[in-house]
């Protein structure tokens, strides 16, 4: 589709592959989402993940209540204290998920080739001939022919919690399905994906708004993950929403395509968000298994030319239960990497998975080790020429940052920015060394009170690849006098060699503006 981001020497790499992984305090550029549940909640298990390499903490409340989310929440604040960690934090809307009402927790073992109904009647009893779901709409959604999957948790179709129906008849209300293969379906609630069907229900519930302007207002939440975006109109009407929720109003919203329908208007939905989340979960039962990997690849270029972070889902599911990730999901995050995606979200893995913070681990080292052959040289060329001359002020600075950066082998790019856009460009070019956004807060008064922004848009750096947020000092203004600059520079120097990424007499490259000119420059670090 694309020309190959790998830059293979051979001579070199195959000896090098039996070099082991070195660690280092950025364990790769590449960003991990980790979702937040039972097995990653205390403080020690979140300071494990922090340790790890996660950056962004994912809360979903497809499960648990707010006062769960809470909890753990406290906790992560903990851990990020006594880890001196940044995370962001991501709320991760139900959006229209359709869910079967087991009341009883009972498991349920289904048959191959045998019928079941699904029926709105949430009064009738679970059982392997009836399913009581919670839409009295789908009757009139599907027809004969029809595919239907119910699962716990995150499924994929063929794994032994999961099952497959066909819609055989749909009768007055109910739907009756033939049962695909046999499966034992446990626990209160199991998801329910009608493939390529069009469910009438909104993509913001009305359980969804109160959980934002109750639980989000109150955490000050960094990103929204809204599920099931169907139309940039979806994205329109949240960002209205969250205008009127105070501080909100900065919170950035990535919308989660799972569906043919969200596939169908990605151009559209794209230039809305702030940032986009393939959920291959339910994508790869809508789409046929031979094009799922099309829709990332041309999903992925799309987001890496708009500049915009992409984040993969359902990368490792087997480590949910094992120490090691199978050959083909480690291939798969090597290869999102090569890509150029910005995040991999990690899911039940994290949330139920028995190896939180290895899981964390193995999939960050896989990341460095494919950083390492990303082909920059080839990417940041196809980038510049997607991008035609001529090119914005701050594009121009940004290209020519990373271009001067790789010409002279700088250790790292320090980039002064108080709205975080100019270090996002930076980013876009994919430099092949970590970027220190140092965000440059910014003083706002409602005459009542003093306070400062910043804080947002450094934790919103932590979900873009290679970006690496510190916050400045406030009396130390972006645009100033070259005496206050350069202590903030020293600032950030500081903080570079404290983390490793800079030694002595190691190229810099800083990009900032000084007065009304934006400057690029290389400094050469003295003993």
């Amino acid at each position: 589709m694309h020309s190959s981001h790998l830059l293979l020497e051979e001579p070199i790499r195959m000896a090098s592959i039996l070099e082991p992984s070195k660690s280092s305090f950025f364990p790769a550029l590449t960003k991990i989402v980790g979702t937040l549940g039972p097995k990653s909640r205390s403080v020690e298990a979140l300071s494990g993940c922090l340790k790890a390499g996660m950056s962004v903490a994912r809360f979903d409340f497809s499960w648990g209540d707010a006062d769960y989310h809470q909890e753990t929440l406290d906790n992560l604040k903990v851990a990020v204290r006594s880890t001196k960690k940044l995370c962001a934090v991501m709320l991760d809307t139900v959006g229209p998920e359709l869910q079967v009402i087991n009341k009883s927790e009972k498991a349920i073992t289904l048959k191959a080739d045998g019928l079941v109904t699904l029926t709105p009647n949430q009064d009738q009893e679970a059982s392997s001939e009836v399913l009581p779901i919670n839409f009295s709409g789908l009757a009139k959604a599907v027809k004969k022919g029809d595919t239907i999957f119910v699962g716990q948790y995150l499924f994929t179709g063929s794994e032994t919690t999961s099952v497959w129906l066909e819609v055989d008849e749909v009768k007055g209300d109910d739907v009756i399905c033939l049962s695909r293969n046999a499966a034992t379906l446990a626990g209160s609630l199991f998801t329910l994906h009608a493939s390529q069907v069009h469910i009438d229900l909104p993509t913001l519930t009305e359980k969804d708004k109160e959980v934002i302007s109750t639980w989000g207002v109150q955490n000050k939440i960094d990103f929204l993950s809204l599920s099931y975006c169907r139309h940039a109109e979806d994205v329109r009407q949240t960002r209205e929403m969250l205008k009127k929720l105070g501080d909100l109003s900065q919170t950035q919203i990535f919308a989660k395509i799972e569906n043919v329908e969200g596939l169908t208007h990605f151009d559209e939905i794209l230039q809305e968000a702030d940032g986009i989340i393939l959920s291959r979960g339910n994508l790869g039962i809508d789409l046929p298994p031979e094009k799922v990997f099309l829709f990332q690849k041309a999903a992925l270029y799309k987001c890496n030319m708009a500049g915009k972070p992409a984040v993969l889902t359902r990368v490792v599911d087997s480590m949910t239960d094992n120490l090691r990730p199978t050959r083909a999901e480690a291939t798969d995050v090597a290869n999102a990497v090569l890509d150029g995606i910005d995040a991999i979200l990690l899911g039940a893995e994290t949330l139920r998975g028995l190896y939180p913070v290895e899981t964390i681990s193995t999939v960050g080292r896989i990341c460095a080790e494919a950083e390492k052959v990303f082909n920059q040289d080839l990417y940041f060329k196809k980038t510049v020429k997607y991008v035609g001359e001529p090119m914005t002020h701050l594009e121009s600075i940004a290209s020519s940052a990373v271009r001067a950066a790789i010409k002279v082998k700088a250790s790292v790019i320090i980039c002064f920015t108080s709205s975080g856009r100019a270090a996002r460009l930076i980013a876009k070019y994919r430099p092949t060394m970590p970027v220190i956004s140092v965000v440059i807060p910014r003083v706002k008064t409602n005459q009542l009170k003093w306070s400062f922004s910043g804080a947002f848009e450094a934790r919103q750096s932590l979900i873009v690849r290679g970006l690496f947020p510190m916050l400045a000092d406030p009396r130390h203004p972006a645009e100033s006098t070259s005496a206050t600059n350069e202590s903030v520079l020293k600032v950030a120097l500081d903080h570079g060699k404290h983390a490793g990424v800079i030694k002595s007499h190691d190229r810099v490259v800083v990009c900032q503006k000084v007065g009304d000119a934006s400057v690029v420059k290389i400094i050469e670090l003295e003993d």
